[in-house]
């Protein structure tokens, strides 16, 4: 190293300080205690959105493409749906459950008067939908309402959640790859970390 060098300053990681890997899932306690907090703040939108980006499992930049029309077209709640996924192309279904109906219910007889179709629509944009960026600032929120490290969730937590139940109940991976709308059943177990958590319990269960 040439003496010029040490004065060079160095540039910092920009990983640096950050958890890095899979966000975690949460957890059915760390659900119910969310809905809790948001039913109590009456963010009926942070509700409706919460609920809903648990059942569809759709990427953020999917969620905040949805329009009143993909859940209830003529006014009408569906109990399924089918969205056209932007980074594969590919049409996924999803099941609407009761609480994501009756949130989302909730939520369009708050914003039935709006001209724009967007499900989620933008406060600061007139005519545009609710950003990615936004999304992720809702979902940090809603983590620390319930006082869980943000550091260790994210929007692909809700994503990830209901697909990880899914597994850990039945072990269908076929299953949890169809829902998440992989191509290939690798990525679903990458994704979804399977490998690492069955070695782990494995030893867990190992007495020496």
């Amino acid at each position: 190293m040439r003496q010029s060098d040490f004065f060079i300053p160095q540039k910092r990681p920009w990983n640096a300080g950050r958890l890095i890997g899979p966000k975690a899932p949460l957890k059915p306690k760390h659900i119910w205690a969310i809905r809790q907090q948001l039913k109590v703040a009456k963010r009926v939108r942070d509700l409706a959105m919460f609920n809903y980006a648990l059942d569809s499992k759709l990427r953020a930049c999917d969620l905040v493409r949805l329009r009143v029309s993909d859940v209830a077209p003529g006014g009408a709640l569906r109990q399924r749906s089918i969205v056209i996924r932007q980074k594969t192309g590919r049409p996924v279904p999803f099941e609407i459950t009761d609480p994501a109906r009756d949130a989302i219910a909730a939520w369009l007889n708050l914003r039935a008067h709006r001209e724009d179709d967007w499900l989620f629509p933008s406060r600061t944009r007139p005519g545009q939908h609710i950003g990615t960026r936004q999304y992720a600032r809702l979902v940090d929120r809603w983590v620390r309402m319930i006082d869980l490290e943000p550091q260790g969730y994210g929007t692909h937590s809700l994503r990830r959640t209901k697909v990880a139940l899914v597994y850990k109940k039945t072990g269908n991976l076929r299953a949890c790859q169809l829902l998440l709308g992989h191509r290939k059943l690798e990525s679903t177990v990458r994704y979804l970390g399977i490998e690492v958590d069955d070695a782990l319990e494995m030893s867990e269960q190992i007495d020496l």
